[in-house]
């Protein structure tokens, strides 16, 4: 048959044209649907302020996509996967689509992943103040089931990967539930080789600043006046981990994030405060540790020591579960990448340098 010929594929609602590229000797595809019955208010959710979905689908799966009212044309190599969100999006287009859910499914269909808005039928959901909050990869529901069975969980992964915002979420929903009576939420105040003391104001003004990642959680989740109110009650608590020397916490959800920049003594210092009826969350990335050299991450210790524990659960996370802007996981793999480069080099210089002492020797 020439390169030149179509063939037609009428489904309901949908069409698809395969055409035969000669410049690349692969197959491209034009795929039509049209959305019924009409709905306008649905259409205007779909494609977003002036067609930012559609920019945002186009782009995440190298397609064109064209539209006229309720008809719609996608052409690309990967127009059947754009076709899919698609058509999952316009059934949930009865409300405003909001540019993060946009984002979060678009992360998952580049990477092959069916669309899923909503949360399989034995996925934890937790109940804050978004509706329906699941996870969105299957370390993520993988990291809440451990959260909810587990007295102590231990979230690794790259920065993107949800594992404070998850933490946090699980810590609101406990909360809801009345299954424990306050959170508390603390972190390393170590950052990027930085020192409190260059820091402006008095000690709650200098780690503010480190702390802000966990305000944008709880806000995010429970709203800026809820956060206030429990807040003021002391019924949420955030601080640095200096702090939690010396206490026994009962009846809490404590989250650690920034677990790296702990130090081993630091580290079994935080566990041992675990009281009755409590739960607690661990988190970082062993690949950003600003600890100075030669010091053990607090972090990989524990992973280490704890493993096998009972009632210790670890979850990790990789760049497959990254949620944040596409370009984040690239950026992830590109490290890995460069790092697992940079081994065997140093592996290598190490070797002649032994051969060398044996030799002087």
């Amino acid at each position: 048959m020439a390169h030149n010929a179509s063939e037609l594929y009428q489904q309901p609602c949908a069409w698809i044209v395969r055409r035969a590229s000669t410049q690349h000797l692969r197959d491209t595809l034009i795929v039509k649907q049209h959305f019924s019955p009409p709905d306008n208010v649905r259409l205007a959710h779909l494609c977003g302020p002036l067609d930012e979905n559609l920019r945002q689908i186009e782009a995440a799966f190298d397609v064109a996509i064209r539209h006229r009212d309720h008809e719609f044309s996608i052409d690309g190599a990967r127009a059947r996967s754009a076709l899919s969100l698609l058509q999952v999006l316009w059934q949930r287009a009865d409300a405003a689509l909001s540019v993060d859910d946009i984002q979060l499914e678009l992360t998952q269909a580049a990477q092959g992943q069916e669309p899923k808005l909503g949360a399989g039928s034995d996925e934890p959901v937790l109940h804050t103040r978004r509706a329906g909050l699941h996870g969105r990869t299957p370390h993520q529901s993988e990291y809440i089931r451990n959260i909810l069975g587990h007295d102590l969980t231990l979230g690794l992964g790259p920065a993107g990967t949800g594992k404070t915002f998850l933490a946090v979420a699980c810590a609101v929903d406990a909360l809801e539930r009345n299954a424990v009576e306050r959170l508390v939420l603390t972190r390393p105040a170590v950052e990027a080789g930085e020192r409190l003391g260059f820091l402006p104001g008095d000690l709650a003004q200098k780690v503010d600043p480190y702390l802000r990642p966990l305000y944008d959680a709880l806000y995010d989740l429970l709203g800026f006046e809820s956060t206030q109110r429990l807040f003021e009650r002391a019924t949420i608590e955030i601080a640095p981990l200096a702090f939690m020397r010396g206490r026994t916490l009962n009846k809490a959800f404590i989250i650690l994030d920034e677990a790296q920049n702990t130090t081993a003594e630091q580290m079994k210092m935080f566990l041992t405060r675990i009281g009755f009826g409590s739960r607690a969350v661990i988190t970082g990335d062993l690949s950003q540790v600003d600890l100075p050299r030669g010091m053990t991450s607090g972090l990989a210790d524990a992973a280490r020591v704890l493993q096998g524990v009972r009632g210790v659960a670890l979850t990790r996370f990789d760049s497959s579960d990254v949620v944040r802007h596409p370009l984040v996981a690239r950026i992830v793999d590109a490290y890995e990448r460069a790092e697992a480069a940079a081994q065997p080099a140093g592996a290598a210089g190490a070797r002649r340098g032994r051969d060398a002492g044996r030799h002087a020797s």
